[in-house]
């Protein structure tokens, strides 16, 4: 049906598609901080699972709908740009945090586990990529790994947050993870009607995803643009849209656990993109198909996460213009990944 669109009509649909995405996410936030003071699993944690997993629910259709419609590059670079620019949005975050470095005044164990099993969740398609290619109903056994080591690596965060073995020192720019007073209009709600507002939130976040991998499929083949560059770049900004709509309104709101756990959070998440994508792939491996670019991002998501996590563990108070200097380092790399997969895609 999309087919026999007009190119204005296209984009337009693109560009719905990603304002819904960005004012389901606004929701989403509140709801997220709620449910945390609610439930007593803290921002880190809540961050992580609720708030992650709700934000990434638009890419995860982009990548699955492009995969069952055979467009690997696209799949796999939509999944794994994301967490490039998610990570990216973080340091935009810290430059409307003005008190401290955000990642300073946001410190959480729970935020630092995370950041060590991202990296090993992000390795593993690196190396499905350079084994044989082994499938077993045209699905690579990594795809099977990855959830199972997200899973455990969520179970080992409650633990930590439960019985810590470490403790970030407290300074006078730390701030901690206290429940705050409920509004009114969210005091007269139940905790499963709290649930209920962010699964609908959810479902329509899912339907503006299912547009945008469409409408962006489509224009990708019409005007001959490369997948892996639509993937990283397009589908996967617009798509991450939410994580920087609720990360900036988390650290306005002083939840800035939250909102470091919802980009940490998110981006691990996101690697279950590859699992969901190779599943729906019927051609055989996800991340053999997968190109040359696709690759380069999964390698930058690795060294901006490494950068990142230093920036968590140095907890710098103040670095160049009161943001952090890892923060500088992720829109420096970010913004090289971006000229180089430019360049390479316009070269002969």
């Amino acid at each position: 049906m999309l087919a026999s669109w007009s190119t204005p009509y296209l984009v337009a649909g693109f560009l719905l598609g990603a304002v819904i995405v960005l004012f389901t996410g606004l929701r989403i936030t509140r709801l997220v901080d709620r449910l945390a003071d609610r439930t007593g699993i803290g921002e880190a944690l809540a961050g992580a699972v609720l708030l992650g997993a709700a934000t990434s629910l638009s890419g995860t259709i982009v990548s699955i709908t492009a995969a069952l419609d055979g467009q690997a590059s696209l799949a796999y670079s939509n999944g794994i740009g994301g967490i490039a620019a998610q990570t990216a949005f973080l340091a935009i975050a810290d430059l409307v945090y003005r008190k401290a470095n955000l990642e300073h005044a946001a410190a959480d164990l729970g935020n630092i586990f995370q950041s060590i099993t991202l990296i090993v969740l992000l390795t593993l398609p690196l190396l499905a990529s350079n084994w044989a290619e082994t499938t077993f109903l045209a699905i690579h056994p990594v795809s099977l790994i990855i959830p199972i080591l997200y899973v455990s690596g969520l179970i080992a965060t409650r633990a930590l947050r439960e019985k810590p073995m470490w403790q970030p020192v407290s300074t006078a720019e730390t701030r901690e993870d206290l429940p705050e007073p409920e509004p009114e209009a969210d005091r007269r709600k139940s905790t499963g009607r709290l649930f209920l507002d962010l699964a609908l939130l959810m479902l329509i976040m899912g339907i503006a995803g299912w547009v945008i991998a469409k409408t962006a499929g489509t224009l990708t083949g019409r005007l001959e643009l490369s997948e892996s560059l639509v993937g990283a770049l397009a589908t996967a900004v617009v798509t991450s849209f939410p994580e920087l709509v609720t990360t900036v309104a988390a650290v306005r709101r002083g939840a800035l656990q939250l909102a470091v756990g919802g980009i940490i959070g998110g981006n691990s998440f996101d690697t279950l993109f590859l699992s969901a994508a190779d599943i729906s792939f019927r051609d055989g491996s996800l991340y053999h198909a997968a190109g040359a670019g696709d690759q380069f991002w999964n390698l930058t998501a690795i060294l901006m996460t490494a950068v990142l996590l230093g920036g968590l563990v140095l907890r710098q108070r103040v670095g160049p213009a009161r943001i952090g200097a890892e923060s500088m380092a992720l829109l420096g790399l970010y913004a090289c990944a971006i000229a180089m997969q430019i360049t390479v895609m316009s070269g002969p």
